[in-house]
């Protein structure tokens, strides 16, 4: 059953060739041959050819056939602007080194869909994206590790970061760096994926099922990737010390300085050390691991590598099953708390205007968050929910839709 409220008059588009490329990408998305899909249509090839290529009008109940073959919305078919690029399969290629790899589609299907979505978002607003693209830079023949450490303080300083711990990442990294944040389901050993397309830019996916800490280690792994081979799709597995291409250390090494930079850390680190009497505790480590919002693990083989801790510190930690979130709640520090929002704040906030200036339904609005009319409603107080404070204490609201007339 296909919500047909969902197609309002600004969505029809029955005979242009943005139907004719979306049922061609959707067919592919399928992993059908033309004359795979003819045959569940009830056609021949020929004609179904001349669909997908926009010299033949599809009629509706066609349509609605389609739809249900291709795992499609209606909506979605008759969108007016062309489909972004065929994400799935512009990762076959990376997909075919992981082993049994098709758990993996659902989650590179859920990008697709949101990156689809995003541009249909831009395209109602008549607006455009945030964050300035910085130039892609060339690490061919460098050392790795070194180009990573230079180019993590470039961007630190590009971005007016300093070198202190980056609490709002996820925003920086959508706002001003522009890179497009979403946070799927993905496999367990799936980090996350990366994939550029002119339309929107660098567009990263981040495992719901892991912690905050893994989900900030990826996006700054990813961000390595936009930065330097963002031509390329990439799907990051958790490697758990395996060995690893170039490519990929230079994104986890980047990673490791971008987020906790060599002098910053060492001086909190230092000011920690003195605190405790010159003596260096596992406490140590998970407070200033807190700090930085990165986990236990990351945090001390970082300071192993910048030689501020004995090599071997973190091997001897877990040989004693040292519990990193029991140290932490012990001490009285709170897990942290980051948003965990499926969608990019930019993208939340343009489906919360549309539907405040009464551009787009409820339903759509709910739709368009992956959510249900309840969590639509939730979210759109807490986007315009200003960090301002009234007279009785409670959190301002800002009306988007403006004062009636």
């Amino acid at each position: 059953m296909y919500d047909m409220s969902l197609l309002d008059s600004s969505s029809l588009d029955v005979s242009g060739e943005s139907l004719a490329a979306r049922l061609r990408a959707a067919r592919e998305e399928a992993g059908l041959t033309q004359a795979q899909a003819a045959a569940e249509l009830g056609v021949s090839r020929p004609l179904l050819i001349a669909i997908e290529k926009g010299t033949r009008i599809a009629s509706p109940a066609e349509l609605v056939k389609l739809a249900s073959i291709y795992t499609k919305s209606l909506s979605d078919l008759l969108r007016p602007s062309p489909p972004p690029v065929a994400i799935g399969t512009r990762f076959r290629a990376a997909m075919a080194s992981i082993p049994d790899a098709s758990p993996l589609e659902a989650g590179i299907q859920d990008l697709e869909g949101h990156a689809d979505d995003y541009l249909d978002l831009l395209r109602r607003a008549k607006t455009g994206l945030p964050g300035t693209y910085p130039t892609v830079r060339n690490i061919d023949h460098l050392d790795p590790t070194k180009v990573a450490e230079d180019l993590a303080v470039e961007e630190r300083n590009r971005l007016g970061l300093g070198d202190g711990p980056i609490q709002r990442l996820r925003e920086v990294l959508e706002l001003e760096a522009g890179l497009r944040v979403f946070i799927v389901p993905l496999p367990a050993k799936v980090a996350g994926l990366f994939v550029f397309f002119e339309s929107l830019g660098g567009c990263v996916a981040t495992n719901a099922g892991h912690p905050v800490e893994r989900r900030r280690w990826t996006m700054a792994h990813e961000y390595a990737h936009f930065l330097a081979t963002r031509s390329r799709p990439e799907v990051t597995p958790i490697t758990h010390g395996r060995r690893v291409s170039e490519t990929e250390r230079f994104a986890d090494a980047f990673a490791a300085n971008f987020l906790m930079p060599r002098a910053g850390l060492a001086r909190r680190f230092n000011e920690l050390k003195r605190s405790g009497a010159g003596v260096v505790t596992p406490a140590t480590l998970v407070q200033l691991a807190h700090l930085y919002c990165v986990s236990v693990n990351a945090l001390t083989l970082r300071l192993e590598d910048l030689q501020l801790i004995p090599q071997g510190t973190w091997d001897k930690l877990r040989d004693h099953n040292f519990q990193p979130r029991s140290a932490a709640q012990d001490l009285g520090l709170k897990a942290p708390v980051h948003s965990a929002e499926m969608m990019p704040i930019h993208y939340r906030s343009v489906a919360a205007q549309l539907y405040a200036d009464g551009e787009i339904t409820e339903a759509q609005f709910a739709r368009y968050l992956r959510t249900d009319i309840v969590g639509a409603r939730r979210s759109y107080q807490d986007l315009t929910a200003s960090r301002d404070v009234a007279d009785d204490g409670s959190s301002q609201i800002v009306d988007l839709a403006g004062p009636e007339e």
